[in-house]
């Protein structure tokens, strides 16, 4: 990535961020929680170390819902805005962050659609990028 880092925030601007790594690796979720959890189509989320991302303001206006699967979504108490995304089986190490919460131009693009098989029947994506019925296969 360049050097200055990436800076979000939620839609009201209580929660900022910035993170200075993500990961090359970046899917558009079609799942069904994803789906009502963004009011969208599908959600695309980025993933960064721990280390390298940082709340600069608001993290205190992080809540958290767990779903009966046992994933994790956060979202901004205030405005509603979805923040973050961790599967049952995550350790922390990683954070997903929804990529749609930053402020500036992604140095990546998207490579794949995951959980084709919950996808909306009004919305069939013809990016040219691999689909996948699951996760990544």
């Amino acid at each position: 990535m360049n050097d200055t880092p990436l800076t979000g925030s939620c839609l009201c601007g209580a929660i900022r961020y910035q993170v200075t790594q993500i990961a090359t690796t970046m899917a558009h979720c079609h799942c069904s929680m994803c789906r009502k959890f963004h009011g969208a189509a599908f959600s695309t989320f980025c993933e960064a170390k721990k280390e390298d991302l940082q709340w600069l303001t608001g993290e205190d206006k992080l809540r958290s819902y767990i779903a009966p699967n046992g994933t994790c979504r956060q979202f901004c108490n205030d405005c509603g805005s979805s923040m973050t995304f961790a599967s049952s089986d995550a350790t922390g190490e990683l954070i997903e962050f929804a990529t749609a919460t930053l402020d500036c131009d992604l140095p990546a693009n998207p490579d794949a659609h995951i959980y084709t098989e919950s996808q909306v029947d009004w919305f069939n994506p013809n990016d040219g990028l691999p689909k996948y019925k699951a996760g990544r296969e």
